[in-house]
């Protein structure tokens, strides 16, 4: 394991013993699939890369509980347009977090999170809440072409 996921796993033992929660082997393993992954995964990719990766079986069912925990533990994210997991780029940042921005790449799959300004944010939730609508999740996705692709592409 290389020394940055350590650090990351580290510090998300601390998260979750800070909530009184505990994060279990399983769900280790399953955080160091989406650590180690260039991609944003769906629940059946991280399936098969724990299979891969640590030589055991996990049903799926038991996979989407866990990968909920680690959402509740602000240690992964879901994207929602795409039905697939991405580990939280800030776990080991100790400042306070920003509500996230995904930038997805509809060439390579890669996924940059980006924090949103909390003005930007509160502009926002004022305009929504003028139109008599309740926000109930706060995520925007946003999908276009990495930097990357745009080199290779010209």
């Amino acid at each position: 394991m290389s020394a940055d996921i350590e650090k990351i796993i580290e510090k998300s033992q601390q998260t979750c013993a800070s909530t009184g929660n505990k994060l279990t082997s399983k769900r280790k393993k399953v955080l160091m699939v989406l650590l180690n992954s260039a991609v944003p995964l769906s629940a059946y990719d991280v399936v098969n890369q724990y299979r891969e990766q640590f030589q055991e079986s996990l049903p799926v069912m038991s996979v989407y509980r866990m990968l909920d925990f680690l959402i509740k533990e602000k240690l992964v994210h879901k994207l929602e347009t795409a039905g697939q997991y991405v580990s939280c780029s800030h776990i080991v940042c100790d400042h306070q977090h920003e509500t996230p921005q995904f930038l997805i790449c509809d060439r390579c799959g890669s996924v940059k999170e980006v924090g949103i300004k909390k003005t930007i944010i509160e502009e926002l939730e004022h305009s929504i809440q003028n139109t008599g609508f309740l926000l109930s999740h706060k995520q925007l996705e946003l999908h276009g072409i990495c930097s990357h692709c745009q080199t290779r592409s010209t």
